[in-house]
C-alpha cells in the first residue's frame, strides 16, 4: 500500500527550515566549544578537525535516531487509537 506524503503549507516549511537551522547552530556551537581550544594558529589542527567531524556525526546520528523513534511512537499511538475507536464502535477521524 502506497503511503501518502504529508503536504506542508509554506509556514510549516518555513518552521521546519528554522528548526533545522537552529539544530545546525546548536551542533556547530557545541562541537566548536568541545573541540577547538587553541587559537594560537590560523589553521585548524588535525585533532580539532577529527573531533569536530566525530562530534557532528554523533549529533546527526542521534538526531536521526530520535526522529525515527518518534515516528515509530506516533505510528504505534495512531494504531492504538484506531483500534480503540473500532472497539468502541466509532469510526476514526
Amino acid at each position: 500500500m502506497a503511503s501518502k506524503l504529508p503536504s506542508f503549507t509554506e509556514s510549516e516549511e518555513i518552521q521546519q527550515a528554522r528548526e533545522m537551522y537552529s539544530l545546525f547552530l546548536k551542533i556547530s556551537e557545541k562541537c566548536f566549544l568541545d573541540c577547538v581550544h587553541d587559537f594560537s594558529v590560523i589553521t585548524v589542527r588535525d585533532k580539532e578537525d577529527r573531533c569536530a567531524l566525530n562530534c557532528t556525526d554523533k549529533y546527526m546520528k542521534m538526531s536521526q535516531r530520535l526522529s525515527q523513534r518518534f515516528l515509530e511512537f506516533q505510528i504505534l499511538s495512531n494504531e492504538n487509537a484506531i483500534a480503540a475507536a473500532k472497539r468502541a464502535g466509532q469510526s476514526p477521524s
